[in-house]
């Protein structure tokens, strides 16, 4: 499912690609690339599933299968918690405050579950396919070997870009004020003078 991962790539890199957009647009394109790694990801489920009911194969017995689906929950149940809480008004700033330190922790474990789930996909794959010339390192093992090494690495970067603070999207001058506003209404406190 390459193609899922790459949708959920883009969406966790959208707040550091798109810092000077506002944040309600670069809301809905991360939430958009969500929808369609999430789409896509329902896609490939419904397809295995068929698969194996075609072949015969048993569902739901592997560490990847138990893996995938545990990691596909949680990426439902994230999805579900991050509109309710960021996109749907009315959610007041203090919850949105308090969520957004587990929204990202959740997210970047979903990132290293996924590529976790993906690897022990391939293995399994290869182990099933090519079990007697998969030591001899048939071109099918190399490609999906190399393809699981650019899955971590590709990892890799993205972790590093979603943990440098320098990369963060930094608050527009609008979305300050709206802040010092708020803080001001619900804390009492008045905003510095220069």
């Amino acid at each position: 499912m390459p193609t899922n991962i790459y949708f959920l790539f883009i969406a966790l890199l959208v707040f550091r690609v798109f810092r000077n957009e506002t944040k309600r647009a670069t809301k809905i394109l991360h939430g958009a690339l969500h929808i369609l790694a999430l789409i896509v990801s329902v896609v490939g489920i419904v397809a295995v599933f068929q698969f194996h009911k075609k072949k015969g194969i048993p569902d739901m017995y592997s560490l990847h299968s138990w893996l995938g689906i545990t990691t596909f929950s949680l990426y439902i149940l994230q999805w579900i918690l991050g509109f309710i809480m960021f996109f749907l008004p009315g959610v007041g700033f203090a919850y949105k405050s308090r969520f957004k330190p587990l929204h990202v922790f959740i997210g970047f474990s979903l990132l290293v579950s996924t590529i976790a789930t993906c690897l022990l996909g391939l293995t399994e794959k290869m182990l099933f396919a090519i079990p007697d010339q998969y030591s001899k390192l048939p071109a099918e093992g190399i490609l999906a070997n190399s393809l699981g090494v650019v899955l971590v690495a590709f990892g890799l970067v993205i972790g590093y870009i979603l943990t440098r603070d320098e990369w963060r999207r930094p608050p527009l001058p609008e979305e300050q004020a709206l802040s010092i506003d708020f803080k001001t209404l619900t804390q009492g406190e008045s905003p510095t003078e220069p």
